[in-house]
């Protein structure tokens, strides 16, 4: 097998466990939130494990964890936007961290994407289900109320913030040390320094020949 064909298989098992993690995810999100509309009154607080955990339900016209309501068709559209930007970054994946990131954030966005498409009012302003309720998350200031998609993306997030402090590429390729990647730019230097005398030395040449 060549180095081509690994590459290419590792990018494709790379974007199929993407896909079934985001699934996986999204199908968690769904259910837990069709359960909620079931089974659950509308704006009340019902208690789980105490303070530490409480389902309320609650619509959010607004981003995760109820922000800024009244925006519903903004939301929509940027979540939209983020599914085609994941979908299109598969052709460069080959890194387990960064399909994880994707699997998550594209499960997250797509659950909050289809109650925005699909719940009510209507397409293409649903309102999404909030349920999980933790105060003591919020250290006194008012607590926020989100869903397993909530979950998913902040998780995201946090591995993204960690893939970029490690500086891990995203098609897989070995991570270039700090000492590497200055001697590397040391070469391109030095590189670039040889063709400029090269191209100084050769046009010099071509005056020479003309007088």
């Amino acid at each position: 097998m060549t180095d081509a064909t690994a590459s290419r298989s590792r990018r494709r098992a790379q974007a199929l466990g993407l896909l079934g993690v985001a699934i996986v995810v999204f199908a968690a999100d769904q259910l837990s939130k069709n359960w909620v509309v079931a089974n659950l009154p509308e704006g009340e607080t019902v208690p789980v494990l105490g303070d530490f955990l409480q389902w309320h339900f609650v619509r959010n016209p607004g981003a995760a964890f109820s922000l800024a309501s009244g925006s519903t068709w903004i939301f929509t559209v940027l979540a939209a936007a983020v599914v085609v930007a994941i979908l299109w970054q598969l052709r460069r994946l080959g890194s387990r961290a960064w399909a994880l990131f994707f699997a998550l954030l594209l499960g997250g966005v797509v659950g909050n994407l289809t109650d925005r498409l699909f719940r009510e009012p209507g397409f293409p302003q649903g309102h999404v289900v909030d349920f999980i309720l933790t105060p003591w998350m919020w250290l006194g200031f008012p607590p926020a109320i989100y869903n397993i998609a909530d979950i998913a993306i902040v998780s995201a997030m946090i591995l993204f913030v960690l893939i970029a402090l490690l500086g891990v590429p995203i098609d897989g390729s070995p991570r270039r040390r700090r000492g590497q990647a200055e001697a590397d730019d040391e070469v391109d230097a030095e590189d670039g320094d040889v063709e400029d005398a090269e191209l100084e030395e050769s046009e010099l040449e071509e005056s020479e020949e003309l007088y």
